[in-house]
């Protein structure tokens, strides 16, 4: 038997081969990122006779550089194994040298595959694989559109710092239709209060109208925002509403798609109190397939939710955090919908009430009740059977 240990980068890739014996059978190769760089390698590996009835394959999840590699070995035949780099790092403290470079990284790789003492990632179905890109795209957009609305808040603050208590939110489609045309209290005293009514009454349908229209003329002639380079003010508030109006509607259009998918793939995630078709489809896009997990703590560690190790000789830390070592993605999804279901699920709201009664903190709880949705989730899709909430 043959195993290869590949080190992934974005040009070129680093490969080890090694018999059963753990014997290196040569120098290590460097190969690029491309059909000829595989090509080179596969040319190596049948110098050997090595063939894919005889070859295991792995490679480090090295951001998104290997999933090319790993799909062009899959449709050649090929055993491919991928797995976490903290994986890798305790294996490669087993050596006496420390010293980190590509020859050594893929060498380890390669005795991580001789041991079979790993778990593995894989490059899931099209339609999950599809939720996966899909989900990550929605959640940088949902972080974009957050960062310039923290960017107008900014703004205003020194322009117009009264704006914050004249609406619930400041973002909200009255408030966004305003500042879009008057983003300056110079803006919203040039023109009358009839036309600044009409404005307000027709984004809010009929919500504010006089009375409102009036309160922000008041609030803008006696406001305390600054007075110098009003016109740059002006120009990016502007600007910031219309890019944060432009990815919502992005954001409207993908959920619609993410959501199509979703039912595409009959999953019952959604009986999960707190996850809907959004959340559901990040959960489902990061687990892939629930058989890779034996138990639910594997999928409670894999999303990083479990508690991290506070220990040294004879202390042990009385106070203790998640560990946040698995999918940062899967675990913000879990921790979301954590937040819901520990209000609205029957069981899950107990479990958090009791926590809170016993004095815990409202996040350490909710930390907790996520813990108990990824032993739901994972019962609920290795069953493959609706969730019930248990009274």
């Amino acid at each position: 038997m043959f195993y290869v240990g590949i080190d992934v980068a974005k040009q070129n890739h680093e490969a080890s081969i090694i018999n059963s014996n753990g014997k290196l059978l040569d120098k290590s190769i460097s190969f690029s990122n491309s059909k000829a760089g595989c090509n080179k390698l596969i040319t190596v590996l049948e110098r050997f006779e090595a063939n894919t009835s005889n070859v295991i394959i792995g490679m480090e999840a090295t951001g998104h550089y290997w999933v090319s590699l790993y799909s062009y070995l899959i449709d050649l035949g090929f055993d491919v194994y991928v797995i976490n780099p903290i994986q890798s790092d305790a294996f490669r403290k087993m050596y006496i040298r420390q010293t980190k470079n590509d020859s050594k990284d893929s060498f380890v790789v390669a005795q991580i595959m001789r041991f079979g003492q790993f778990t593995s990632t894989s490059l899931a179905d099209e339609d999950i694989m599809a939720l996966r890109q899909l989900s990550r795209y929605r959640l940088a957009l949902v972080d974009e559109c957050s960062d310039w609305k923290r960017r107008c808040i900014a703004l205003l603050d020194q322009v117009f710092p009264e704006y914050s208590k004249l609406f619930s939110d400041t973002f909200g489609v009255t408030s966004r239709k305003l500042l879009s045309k008057y983003p300056t209290p110079e803006d919203m005293l040039s023109v009358d209060t009839d036309t600044l009514s009409r404005l307000l009454s027709e984004a809010s349908r009929g919500r504010f109208s006089v009375s409102k229209a009036s309160e922000i003329q008041e609030c803008a002639t006696n406001t305390f925002g600054v007075s110098l380079a009003k016109d740059a003010f002006q120009f990016q508030i502007k600007q910031i509403i219309t890019q944060i109006n432009f990815i919502e509607e992005q954001l409207e259009e993908l959920e619609i798609k993410i959501s199509t998918l979703l039912h595409q793939t009959n999953s019952v995630i959604t009986t999960i109190t707190g996850i809907g078709d959004v959340l559901g489809a990040i959960i489902i896009g990061e687990i892939g397939d629930i058989s890779r997990f034996n138990s639910a703590p594997q999928l409670v560690a894999y999303a990083g939710l479990d508690p991290s190790v506070n220990q040294s000789g004879d202390f042990a830390g009385t106070k203790t955090k998640i560990s946040k070592r698995g999918s940062p993605y899967l675990r913000r999804a879990i921790w979301l919908a954590a937040n819901t279901a520990a209000f609205r699920d029957p069981s899950l709201s107990v479990y958090y009430q009791s926590l809170k009664a016993r004095g815990k903190h409202h996040l350490t709880a909710i930390g907790a009740v996520a813990r108990k949705m990824c032993n739901i989730i994972f019962a609920v899709l290795r069953d493959n059977e609706p969730y019930v909430p248990h009274v």
